[in-house]
C-alpha cells in the first residue's frame, strides 16, 4: 500500500527528494516505478520533483544533500578508517550500478584533482563511466597514467580507450603501459618490466597524487570472465587458491593478502607498495558481487576513499 504524506507541516524532506531525483534524472526511471519502489503515490513523486526544481536541488546536476546516505558513509569511514566514503543509492531495475558509481567517481575526480596533479587509473566499466562523467577542463597541466597493460581483444571497455577518454576530458598528457595486461610467460614479463617505456611509466606510480582504482571480483558474474580477460580454468584455480578478486592486477584473499598463482607471475602492473604510497587511493566499486574484494582492498591498504552503492555499503558494515 502506498502512502502520501501531504507535508502538512510545510517541511521539505530533502533526503527523500534527492533520492527521487537520483532515480528519475540519473537513472531515467519512471515516476510510477519510483513511487512503487519507495512506497509513495505517483502524485507525491511528481510534486517532490517539482519542488526540488523550485528549491534549486535540481540544476544541471543533482546536488547530494547531507542525509542522502550520510549514515552509511559515516559508518564506513569510522569502521575502516577511510578518509572519505561516498555512497550512492542502489539502482532500481536493470540500471548498471557501474554507471552510477562511476558518475560519482567522476565527480570526485573533478573536485579533488588539483592543477598540475597526476592521476592513475585502472580499467573497467566503472572507470569508463567516470571518464565520461568527469567535468571537462583545460590548461591545468594534469597527467593521466594507465596502471595496467592492454588487451589484445576487448569490448568498448578497453584500458587504452578509458585512459584516452579521461585524458581528453582533463586536457591532460596521457602515459600508457605499452605492454599486454598479461605476458605470455613470467620470463617475458620480467623483460618487459625493465624495458622502456614500461619501466619509466611504472616509475611514475609512487609519485602520483591520486589513483582511481576498480575492483575485479571473482564471482561467476565477473566481468573478467565476460570480457575474456581470464579463462574459466584460471578463474577456478584462483578461487581455489583463496582469491576473491583483484585490484590493479593484484589478486587478494578475503584478508587482503596477496595470492600466489601462475597468473600473477605474468601480470604487468605496478607493485603493491608503489600503489600503497599514493596519497589518495580511490576505489570505485558497487554491487553485491564486489563486497569481498572491496573489503580485501581496504585491508590491503589499497583504498582510503571508497565510492560505492547502498547495497554494497550495507553489506560492508555488517560485522
Amino acid at each position: 500500500m502506498t502512502t502520501d504524506n501531504n507535508d502538512a507541516d510545510g517541511s521539505f524532506d530533502a533526503a527523500l527528494a534527492a533520492r527521487i531525483c537520483w532515480h528519475y534524472f540519473k537513472e531515467g526511471q519512471t515516476q510510477e516505478l519510483i513511487a512503487q519502489q519507495l512506497n509513495l503515490t505517483r502524485k507525491r513523486v511528481n510534486r517532490m520533483l517539482g519542488e526540488a526544481r523550485e528549491r534549486g536541488l535540481v540544476q544541471i546536476t543533482i546536488q547530494r544533500p547531507l542525509g542522502l546516505c550520510s549514515e552509511l558513509e559515516s559508518r564506513l569511514t569510522n569502521m575502516f578508517g577511510l578518509r572519505h566514503a561516498i555512497v550512492v543509492p542502489s539502482p532500481i531495475g536493470n540500471t548498471d550500478v557501474r554507471v552510477l558509481v562511476g558518475s560519482a567517481a567522476g565527480d570526485y575526480i573533478s573536485d579533488h584533482l588539483t592543477p598540475g596533479a597526476a592521476l592513475g587509473i585502472t580499467w573497467g566499466g566503472t572507470i569508463n563511466a567516470a571518464a565520461q562523467s568527469v567535468r571537462r577542463r583545460s590548461g591545468e597541466a594534469n597527467r593521466v597514467v594507465l596502471l595496467c597493460g592492454g588487451l589484445a581483444e576487448s569490448t568498448s571497455i578497453n584500458p587504452y580507450d578509458n585512459a584516452s577518454m579521461m585524458a581528453r576530458a582533463l586536457d591532460a598528457r596521457c602515459y600508457y603501459i605499452t605492454a599486454p595486461m598479461f605476458a605470455a610467460s613470467a620470463e617475458l614479463r620480467d623483460l618487459l618490466l625493465v624495458s622502456e617505456p614500461v619501466r619509466s611509466v611504472l616509475a611514475m606510480v609512487p609519485k602520483l597524487d591520486l589513483a582511481l582504482l576498480s575492483a575485479i571480483d571473482l564471482t561467476d558474474q565477473s566481468k573478467a570472465l565476460e570480457y575474456g580477460v581470464i579463462s574459466w580454468n584460471d578463474w577456478r584455480s584462483l578461487r581455489a587458491a583463496g582469491a576473491v578478486g583483484d585490484i590493479c592486477g593484484h589478486y587478494l584473499d578475503a584478508d587482503g593478502n596477496l595470492v600466489e598463482h601462475s597468473l600473477t607471475a605474468r601480470v604487468i602492473n605496478p607493485s603493491i607498495k608503489s600503489l600503497q604510497v599514493i596519497p589518495l587511493r580511490v576505489l570505485a566499486a558497487g554491487g553485491a558481487s564486489k563486497v569481498s574484494i572491496v573489503r580485501a582492498a581496504i585491508k590491503a591498504g589499497l583504498c582510503n576513499v571508497l565510492i560505492t552503492d547502498e547495497s554494497a555499503a550495507t553489506a560492508l558494515v555488517r560485522r
